[in-house]
């Protein structure tokens, strides 16, 4: 057996070292909860922020009126990486051009240029002064009430008379083509209605996607500015109107905009116009007050710290991205990046099933419920793909997007082999019904799922005698550990799959299959000769990229004695290199630290989880410390469970949510959940 050498060991307490003194620093200055600012905005060291709906994400620019990508979910098609389908951006309706007095506001012309985050309002708003003229302020919204619409509002504060030319610009991103514009006036009694509309087909031709935008003045009808077309060139046209603005005045205007596609709509360039003019007729005001209406509803399950002001905004961050990346009602799932922009692929894995849902069934569990409808609608082709391996049941494939079939990249050996993704569908599958007791549901969609995968591992095992029901060959959770045998998570996973669909027919009064709880019984749990449980059969002592022995004890309840998680604990974490790791490894063992009552480490790994990840101006987080890739849903959902299950002692159970015994870092004086689950309960760890 191979030992930890002495640099290791050097290393790790250097580690503790720093650990420790963050954790007994003195606090940091207060910051506000709901606000992330950033007062100086350097392009070459920039990572913008995502303004999102669970549909539509718009990712800010360090460039005044731009802003970088337009997200569109379940947009995807075969281009580029892999020879899968890959996400798509979708056309950029919220560029804007602005000149004054004849002369373009560019980053070079303006000063005091600052950007802000409004968490609790989902509003990002840009503010400068240019020259001696005018001060100006813009704020754009993903609108949560309509699903496929964005808004954009513009306060122009003039210090002397000025003349400006406002432009929308409709801007098609390259990878689309065949782009046809239109632009279109209808005239009404109360309002002139000026569309800027763009449709173009993805790469393959396979989709169609469509922008439209129009502006929304605040004049009255005969005062509105006079709106002028051009064409740039065919993957860029604009509209445009001239106003004269007195000094002391401030003027507004707004543009909204709506993003859609053939995915979403069987005719996505008349509904595109439909939804546009819709919003137009809803006005400005009413579109922002209902937005704000719904986030204040989304808020209502918040978690609160008392003592810590950076990890209260770090924490509502967390929580403020992921309620962005999902709606209600959706039937969508979501990708580690969430709609921050095309990082792997928009594809769908065991990020979202293990790490990201929990989250939401606590917090709001009917946003959970649009994870699982994305699964069970896939379920015929996750039978499918079991088929097609020899095996009986549903197989889920390890990457996921549009119709459910394995859209791993066929250099990655996870796609044939990262078999646990199907046990974690199946324990999102039993934890909804656990959180809601929703039986119908349990009847008509988690049975399904959860009698499918049962039988896929009842078929996947190996059987070479009684405790040795085998799972050999496959890709562990820690993935650096490449066809191996009896993977710790993968067995524990397997197990708890089968056992809970015997669980499940038995609520639901149905006879399951017998062999289930055989095969169950004997899918063996190695341990090494020191106690500690061992990874796979081959493992050795090598660095693991992420938890894995370590999940048995959460998210499943494989071991539950509090010796055997203490030692599997010290001796993973110790395993663990200085990069390389996603934030979700940190986050587990944030959690069972705190479940057991060390405080110290609990917080030491909290930080250590995401701060080192953490990329300017808004801290956003990348998947591995030094990363550039934000934003990392799937780490932020491992950390709001460190949060929840953790130091907030919440456990989801058959019966429902309870709360266990654990602990607060020392510089936390109280933890308040609410809304938790659907009777919104309130849960509060205190000193």
């Amino acid at each position: 057996m191979k030992y930890v050498s002495v640099q290791k060991k050097i290393k790790f307490f250097l580690l503790t070292i720093v650990f420790t003194s963050i954790f007994f620093a003195p606090m940091s200055a207060q910051v506000d909860p709901w606000i992330v600012k950033a007062d100086k905005i350097d392009p070459s060291n920039y990572y913008g922020i995502t303004v999102a709906n669970g549909m539509v994400g718009i990712i800010s620019s360090p460039e005044p009126f731009k802003v970088k990508n337009i997200v569109l979910a379940q947009t995807y098609d075969q281009y580029g990486r892999g020879r899968v389908s890959n996400f798509l951006n979708s056309f950029n309706l919220l560029n804007m051009k602005l000149d004054i007095d004849g002369k373009t506001v560019d980053a070079k012309s303006v000063s005091n240029f600052t950007q802000q985050l409004d968490m609790q309002k989902a509003a990002f708003t840009s503010s400068f002064d240019y020259q001696d003229l005018a001060k100006i302020k813009y704020t754009y919204y993903s609108l949560r009430q309509l699903p496929f619409c964005v808004l954009m509002e513009v306060q122009i504060a003039a210090q002397k008379d000025l003349t400006i030319n406002a432009s929308s610009i409709m801007e098609a991103p390259d990878a689309l083509r065949d782009v046809q514009n239109y632009y279109n006036q209808i005239d009404r009694p109360h309002t002139t209605i000026d569309l800027l509309t763009s449709t173009a087909k993805s790469p393959t031709g396979k989709l169609q996607l469509c922008a439209s935008n129009t502006f929304l003045f605040k004049e009255t009808h005969d005062q509105e500015p006079r709106v002028i077309h051009e064409m740039w060139d065919n993957n860029m046209h604009l509209m445009r109107f001239n106003k004269t603005i007195k000094a002391g005045e401030t003027y507004s205007y707004c543009i909204v905009g709506t993003s859609i596609s053939s995915a979403h709509h069987d005719d996505p360039i008349n509904e595109a116009e439909r939804l546009t003019i819709f919003a137009k007729l809803e006005g400005c005001d009413r579109l922002i007050k209902f937005h704000e209406k719904a986030w204040s509803d989304l808020w209502k399950s918040d978690i609160k710290i008392d003592g810590d002001s950076q990890s209260q905004q770090d924490i509502h961050s967390m929580m403020y991205h992921l309620y962005s990346f999902s709606r209600e009602g959706s039937s969508f799932s979501l990708s580690p990046m969430g709609l921050s922009g095309l990082g792997y692929n928009g594809h769908v894995f065991w990020d979202a099933d293990i790490w990201m849902f929990p989250v939401y069934a606590v917090l709001h569990p009917e946003i959970a419920k649009s994870l699982i409808e994305y699964r069970f609608d896939r379920l015929k082709a996750a039978k499918r793909n079991a088929y097609s391996h020899g095996f009986k049941g549903a197989m889920f494939p390890w990457e996921s997007a549009e119709t459910g079939v394995e859209e791993t990249p066929v250099w990655a050996l996870s796609g044939p082999f990262e078999h646990h993704i199907t046990a974690c569908v199946a324990l999102a599958a039993w934890n909804y019904y656990c959180i809601t007791q929703d039986k119908n549901w349990l009847k008509e969609k988690g049975w399904p799922i959860l009698s499918a995968t049962a039988d896929f591992w009842a078929s996947r095992v190996e059987r070479n005698g009684l405790g040795k029901y085998e799972i050999k060959n496959v890709v562990a959770a820690d993935e650096w550990a490449e066809n191996v045998d009896n993977d710790a998570f993968t067995n524990a996973a397997a197990k708890a799959n089968l056992q809970n669909a015997i669980k499940a027919a038995k609520l639901l009064g149905i006879s399951s299959d017998p062999d289930w709880g055989l095969v169950a019984k004997n899918i063996p749990i190695l341990k090494m000769p020191n106690g500690v449980t061992r990874e796979h059969s081959t493992y050795n002592g090598e660095e693991i990229k992420q938890a894995d022995v370590n999940l048995l004890a959460y998210p499943l309840t494989e071991i539950t004695d509090v010796n055997q998680i203490k030692k599997d604990l010290e001796y993973y974490s110790k395993r663990i290199p200085d990069a390389g790791t996603p934030a979700m490894t940190q986050a587990i063992f944030t959690l069972l630290y705190a479940r057991l009552g060390d405080s110290e480490k609990a917080y030491q790994w909290f930080k250590n989880a995401y701060e080192p990840n953490l990329n300017q101006p808004f801290r956003v987080i990348a998947e591995t410390r030094g990363g550039t890739n934000p934003y990392f849903a799937t780490g932020a959902g491992g950390i709001l469970q460190s949060v929840l299950m953790g130091f907030g002692g919440l456990n989801i159970t058959s019966n429902g949510i309870i709360q266990i015994k654990s602990v607060l870092p020392k510089n936390w004086k109280k933890l308040t959940i609410t809304g938790v689950g659907p009777n919104h309960k309130t849960y509060i760890v205190g000193r």
